[in-house]
């Protein structure tokens, strides 16, 4: 009974610190409790959101939305921006984001399973002044994928898709296909998808080390197939050991949530799983 009290006070407190962290306030605590003494350090990585959260809105409602819990990054899905945008409509689009005081770090996921869609989607990239692609290739194409990088100079991470992906459902398949190619190769880790795979989304995140290039963040109700995506902090992963992790290995890319559930009302949820990730940071920070 007494761990379990314990255990109540410390997830109370940190709920508490997230909502601190979304009422606006510039700095969280820095320390909560017993919590605060878990580990030192401050993380070198910031929180984004991936925009197919909110897929069934528009690109005002998202940039709105998205300000609106506090983040400040975003990695564009293509019903945001389109991937056959004109140059003109992609820097129309980027000075909305500007204007909104936001940082398009990246796009995607991207489909590179063809020459014409490699081609298209560095251009794209380009254009909008994007660090990163996040990609969905064929390994087939990983070659000429390696050629774009060293000419554009722009990181390429592999997204895995978990269960039903025949190609990258891991990290750790992924980078086996990688491991001989430019460093600017990596991965996006998704850890809810390899969740939902069976495999252990803290040990395939360290097996990443300077090849994670980009993280979606979420939680999922199930250890296979069947589990569906959750408001973090309510679903099977350990979410204060995770970031305890990107923290250790000095990550210092973005941390997109990825919120999958109520596409059409997903303010709520995300607004509480960036709330519970914000306080599990000020906790062990």
């Amino acid at each position: 009974m007494k761990n379990t009290e314990q255990g109540r006070r410390q997830f109370l407190q940190v709920v508490g610190v997230g909502a601190a962290c979304l009422v606006g306030t510039d700095r969280c605590p820095a320390q909560v409790g017993s919590a605060a003494k878990e580990q030192k350090g401050k993380p070198k990585f910031e929180l984004g959101l991936a925009s197919y959260t909110l897929r069934q809105f528009k690109l005002e409602e998202t940039l709105a939305m998205t300000k609106r819990v506090g983040l400040k990054n975003i990695c564009f899905k293509s019903m945001h921006l389109p991937l056959d945008s004109t140059p003109a409509q992609i820097r129309a689009t980027v000075q909305k984001v500007k204007d909104a005081g936001l940082n398009l770090y990246g796009g995607g996921v991207i489909s590179m399973k063809k020459e014409g869609q490699i081609n298209q989607a560095f251009d794209y990239a380009k254009a909008a002044g994007m660090k990163v692609t996040i990609a969905a290739p064929s390994p087939e194409m990983l070659p000429m994928i390696e050629k774009k990088v060293k000419q554009y100079d722009i990181k390429v991470a592999i997204h895995n898709h978990g269960p039903g992906d025949d190609l990258f459902p891991t990290p750790a398949v992924a980078l086996k296909h990688i491991r001989n190619l430019d460093k600017r190769i990596g991965m996006c880790h998704d850890i809810g998808h390899t969740k939902r795979y069976g495999s252990d989304p803290i040990a395939e995140t360290r097996l990443c080390g300077d090849r994670l290039h980009d993280v979606h963040i979420k939680d999922v109700s199930a250890a296979n197939k069947n589990g569906h995506g959750v408001e973090i902090g309510r679903g099977v992963i350990d979410i204060p050991k995770f970031l305890r992790t990107l923290i250790k290995m000095d990550y210092d890319g973005i941390v997109s949530f990825e919120y999958e559930k109520d596409a059409k009302d997903p303010l709520a949820g995300l607004a509480e799983s960036v709330g519970y990730v914000k306080g599990v940071l000020a906790a062990i920070g």
